[in-house]
């Protein structure tokens, strides 16, 4: 039977944390749930942090074989835990079963995406450029490969107990790139954490990796997520959460005496542009298929459609009667934490105390102590574009729609809107022309353009982003989701005239990885 003890896990350790003692919380009830843990400080951060630093040399030369094997081996260890993890994950979360399960799959599909990753050795971006002695002046013989950062930071998310936490995309492409990990469970999920730290633990042993490859940390407040940021060892860091927590930490991370990057994901609400002909002819069917994707998950997603624009027409009428008969008929459901569901609450009364701000619809009235009401809001792009408070996320069921007078007003809309994660375009063909002057916008605002979809649902592919422009992000040339998120890890070395004895693999003459290179500017295999 796989238990829960508690403890963090410091390399090969387990540890029981010297301060505070700190119990997750059942997410429907609000209620402490056993065992105990114990919090760690600065000690704990040392520990884990010196073992990585140890460890970093020897784990990112390990063979493209035995890295992409440790991978599938940490999945293959998630999963053995069985039920035990989605009873927990749910207990803490308040996730349904079959969501949990499904974001199980997610998790360990991620980590095998990154194995097969790993072995195409693409990643490497190994780079030819032979001498030319005879040339005036002459070129030096230069190579180039790009290698691991050094130890990653990770945070997990309060969201995805599993796909954006201990186990998730920033500790698989973190790990797929060479760098080891100390990441830090979140405090809404202190047991779910344990359990997976554990299967990384038990894949780092089989695997024989190096013992700080992988540490698990536990803390309350912000001080041992400084203390972590703050650590010489640590070149890097990966967050899902506020904006709040992740300014914190760029904050910490810019004023050490070397400042790392923070791959921060903060802040979304992934605006939907309904264009006039797809309103005409599907304007019922977008309607359901909104408020389907506004209430998914609790509306606890971080692409959740939290803000809808259009131009008034009697075609949007009949949206807006659409979405108030689908969201009235939208169950309230247990969102994350108490904490979440508190700061949902106050968003949704702002929203409705705002000046020039009315309610479409609400949903079925909460029964639970932290149930979220659905709620769909409505103002007109005069107001929107005077009230930079409409523009903050609120995170939970919760969307406001902009009516415009024009389409001028709506790219006037689009324009102002900040940094997204996702922008979203309901179009017909008839909408084309209009669409595409506005998609020169989009690019500019958001990581990825939908059409004719709903932004909920982040596919693991090597095509994802999973990013965008502040505050969407910290960094928006990178994005935290699909194969392109191992490069956030990496950074290029050039070696020069070095003998072949001293290049590493992805680099000799006679490619003997058998990588695609670029040799002289020419692509291939040769």
């Amino acid at each position: 039977m796989t238990t829960i003890t508690g403890d963090m896990l410091i390399g090969r350790t387990t540890v029981r944390g010297s301060t505070a003692t700190l119990r997750a919380i059942q997410a429907a009830t609000g209620e402490e749930i056993d065992p105990p843990f114990g919090g760690g400080g600065e000690a704990e951060v040392q520990q884990a942090c010196d073992l990585a630093a140890q460890a970093f040399d020897t784990y990112r030369e390990t063979t493209p074989e035995a890295r992409a094997a440790f991978l599938e081996t940490i999945a293959t260890e998630i999963e053995a835990i069985g039920d035990v993890l989605i009873e927990r994950a749910a207990l803490e979360s308040g996730l349904p079963t079959a969501r949990l399960q499904g974001e199980r799959g997610r998790t360990t599909g991620q980590l095998r995406l990154f194995a097969k990753l790993v072995r195409d050795g693409r990643w490497v971006d190994a780079t030819l450029d032979t001498a030319l002695p005879d040339r005036a002046p002459p070129r030096p013989d230069m190579r180039m490969r790009k290698i691991a950062l050094g130890p990653v930071a990770v945070f997990g998310a309060s969201n995805f107990p599993l796909a954006f936490s201990v186990a998730g995309g920033d500790t698989a492409s973190a790990l797929a790139a060479g760098c080891p990990v100390v990441a830090k469970a979140h405090p809404a999920h202190l047991g779910t954490s344990e359990l997976v730290g554990r299967a990384i633990q038990k894949a780092a042993i089989a695997c024989d990796m190096p013992e700080g490859v992988f540490s698990l940390v536990v803390g309350a407040g912000i001080e041992i997520g400084q203390a972590l940021v703050n650590h010489p060892a640590i070149k890097a860091v990966g967050f899902t959460g506020s904006r709040g927590g992740g300014l914190a930490l760029c904050r910490t991370a810019a004023a050490r005496p070397e400042p790392i990057p923070v791959y921060a994901e903060m802040s979304s609400i992934n605006p939907m542009f309904l264009m006039s002909a797809a309103l005409t002819n599907r304007g019922g069917d977008i309607a359901r298929g909104f408020i389907d994707s506004l209430t998914m998950g609790v509306g606890q997603f971080c692409t959740n459609p939290g803000l809808v624009i259009a131009v008034d027409s009697p075609a949007l009428a009949q949206f807006k009667t659409a979405v108030t008969e689908a969201v009235t008929a939208k169950a309230a459901g247990t969102m994350l934490t108490p904490g979440i569901h508190q700061a949902y609450r106050h968003g949704v009364n702002e929203l409705a105390a705002a000046s020039g701000v009315s309610q479409i619809g609400m949903g079925v009235a909460a029964s639970g102590p932290h149930d979220a009401q659905a709620a769909v809001f409505e103002t007109t792009a005069a107001t929107f574009l005077k009230s930079p408070q409409l523009q903050e996320e609120v995170f939970g069921p919760a969307s406001l729609l902009v009516v415009c007078a024009d389409d001028a007003e709506m790219r006037a809309v689009a324009e102002h809107v900040s940094g997204q994660l996702t922008a979203t375009l309901q179009i017909d063909p008839a909408d084309y022309a209009a669409a595409g002057a506005l998609l020169r916008v989009l690019e500019r605002k958001a990581g990825r353009v939908l059409v004719n979809g709903f932004p909920t649902g982040v596919e693991v592919s090597y095509a994802m982003v999973h990013g965008g422009p502040f505050p969407a992000t910290s960094d928006s040339r990178t994005t935290s989701v699909g194969a392109t998120a191992i490069e956030r890890f990496l950074r290029p070395v050039c070696y020069q005239n070095l003998p072949q004895e001293l290049l590493d693999a992805s680099l000799k003459d006679g490619n003997p990885l058998g990588l695609w290179r670029l040799v002289d500017g020419e692509l291939g295999r040769a």
